[in-house]
């Protein structure tokens, strides 16, 4: 593996993503950001103060959707320049342009649904029945307007939207601009360190010394930033507390649920089970890990080690797509046909280069196709974080063919459930391919180290922390990073026990996830996990669940998270689910140790 981390323009530009489909050159993008503006302008100028009929009404929205439909091209072009490499100027000051851009045009267009809250009942009834392609929107208008403010407070906020975004903005100059990691040592050797080869590399690192000397090299550089990081992060949720105290909400948590339509058992219940019925499952999994690996005490620095690390195999690219493929083909020709484009045309950024973003992300401008960015590591494990990523295009695309560009998004509650159960798939296929124990050992540690620890532990302790914070904040409080370090250590420490020890770093886990600037989104992946655990079991029952969930995916976001949890034959309003996924998780982690105990027989 390399360890040499490359400039973008040192990488291979076969295995970078094509954005020409989004514009062709930089001239064609700024021809593009004018007419979004111009456009603005013309709906302004049109329908501002005249939206007082049906007909007035669904002109007007009819015009929107074009609008919109460029605006969000004009501004995936310049944030996937962004995503690639932040350290690249002109693509900062593009991504600022288009942001400055669109809070002028958003500003003019803001009038729209607060206008249209404001119609006769009897007006919107008659638009609703004169356009089923608008229907959804007005009844979601509709929803929205006990909070809604006037109209003019309305386009005063939309303008304020790069300031109001800032926060994020500057976590992410921190994070991936300005902290320089250096290098660190062990066993006298100088290593290269950054914020992407720690989390794809140094964390899995099997050599003792090694990893945890990158664990406290990597901790130490975040510690010198825990003042600024906290100082962006308590701006973001007083922004969020201020939004929702304007907006008539009771509490923050209130307000960022509302968007997701779900309430607050829901959210509760997903944190409250999974921390108090997970954690054994989880400390019995960690035993494992110090047995096998013969360590002399279970840090937190060792708990992303994996069971059979000798085992897993290096794969390249092109024959992740064979695997990918094979996997996913239960899902029909047409999902298939998505995933062959996806590498055939590029849809993928797979180099690792310095300023490119961390992690995997999938973004779909609706009307083109989806992009996926990740960063390739030659490992096995990346198939199944490419399928989950292909999970979110392929919702996207069959949501985009289906619906309007207003109806295409469903709830953050559920947008985690395509592309955790592209993960299941891949697993089932695996498990049912293969007869090795070895195998079959590593199929389900990485289901339990990569889906159900990344979903269910990291991002529910997230979510755990993130609760606390907003507490804090609903009260009336603030946080400084001295703060938000010991509520990240209790939640750590609650849920591991004396299993695990919480050494020093492990607190600064908060500055390393920039969910806390989207809100509720940390819980998502375990409510969207449970849900397709659900359906990935009853798929291995019946063959006419792969129609029901394509239907859910066509569906996009004309349902709530409960309808389309029904869709799919999962009842979210119950505890079942999750405790059906949990037992779930429990089953995995006993025969990980029934095939580890054979293999340390034979």
């Amino acid at each position: 593996m390399t360890k040499k981390l490359l400039t973008r323009s040192e990488v291979n530009v076969l295995d970078t993503w094509d954005l020409n489909p989004l514009f062709t050159s930089d001239e064609e993008f700024e021809i593009a950001l004018k007419e979004v503006s111009q456009l603005a302008l013309d709906i302004e100028s049109t329908y501002k103060d005249h939206l007082d009929t049906p007909d007035s009404i669904n002109a007007c929205l009819d015009q929107f959707k074009v609008l919109m439909e460029k605006a969000y091209r004009v501004a995936t072009y310049a944030s996937l320049y962004v995503s690639e490499d932040q350290t690249n100027s002109t693509n900062v000051q593009r991504q600022m342009k288009v942001g400055q851009a669109m809070s002028v045009f958003g500003s003019k267009v803001s009038f729209i649904s607060s206008q249209i809250s404001q119609a006769d009942p009897e007006v919107l009834v008659l638009a609703k029945a004169q356009s089923a392609e608008n229907a959804h929107y007005l009844e979601e208008i509709l929803r929205e307007k006990p909070y809604m403010l006037h109209p003019e407070v309305e386009s005063v906020l939309s303008s304020l939207s790069p300031v109001l975004g800032a926060p994020y903005q500057i976590y992410n100059r921190a994070k991936l601009a300005d902290m320089d990691f250096g290098t660190f040592s062990a066993h006298d050797k100088e290593h290269p360190l950054s914020f992407v080869l720690f989390e794809n590399e140094w964390e899995f690192e099997t050599d003792t010394e090694t990893r945890r000397a990158a664990f406290e090299a990597f901790s130490k550089k975040l510690k010198q930033y825990q003042h600024t990081i906290s100082a962006a992060y308590q701006t973001q949720i007083q922004k969020e507390k201020i939004m929702a105290s304007l907006r008539g909400f009771e509490s923050v948590i209130d307000s960022l649920l509302f968007d997701q339509e779900v309430d607050q058992n829901l959210y509760n219940r997903q944190i409250d089970v999974i921390m108090e019925k997970l954690a054994p499952h989880m400390r019995k999994y960690a035993k494992l890990l110090q047995r096998i690996h013969n360590l002399d005490r279970m840090t937190f620095a060792d708990l992303k080690l994996a069971v059979d690390p000798d085992f897993e195999p290096e794969i390249t690219i092109e024959q992740s797509k064979e695997y990918i493929l094979e996997g996913l083909s239960v899902l029909g020709s047409e999902y298939t046909d998505m995933v062959k484009r996806a590498y055939d045309e590029r849809w993928i950024d797979f180099v690792q280069n310095i300023g490119k973003s961390t992690g995997a992300f999938c973004s779909s401008p609706y009307g083109i196709h989806p992009f996926i960015l990740i960063s390739w590591t030659e490992r096995m494990r990346e198939c199944f974080v490419l399928a989950h990523e292909l999970g979110h295009a392929g919702h996207f695309f069959m949501a985009q063919q289906a619906q309007n560009i207003l109806n295409t998004r469903p709830s953050l509650y559920f947008i985690e459930a395509p592309s955790t159960m592209n993960e299941m798939l891949m697993a089932n296929h695996l498990m049912k391919t293969s007869q090795d124990p070895r195998m079959k050992r590593w199929v389900l540690s990485t289901m339990i180290s990569r889906t159900y620890y990344h979903n269910f532990v990291t991002h529910l302790l997230e979510a755990a922390y993130q609760r606390e914070v907003y507490r804090i904040i609903d009260q009336g409080g603030s946080v400084v990073a001295s703060t938000l370090s010991k509520i990240k250590k209790d939640v750590l420490t609650k849920f591991w026990g004396d299993t695990v020890e919480i050494i020093d770093g492990s607190e600064l886990t908060w500055m390393r996830q920039p969910h806390y600037y989207m809100g509720l989104y940390p819980y998502t992946y375990s409510a969207g996990l449970t849900v397709a655990t659900e359906v990935s079991r009853r798929l291995l029952e019946d063959p006419s669940a792969i129609e029901d969930w394509k239907n859910v995916l066509r569906a996009g976001g004309t349902k709530s998270p409960v309808e389309l949890a029904q869709m799919a034959k999962v009842d979210i309003t119950t505890d079942q689910p999750l405790l059906n996924t949990i037992k779930h998780i429990g089953d995995m982690i006993d025969q990980i140790i029934e095939l580890t105990d054979q293999i340390e027989e034979a």
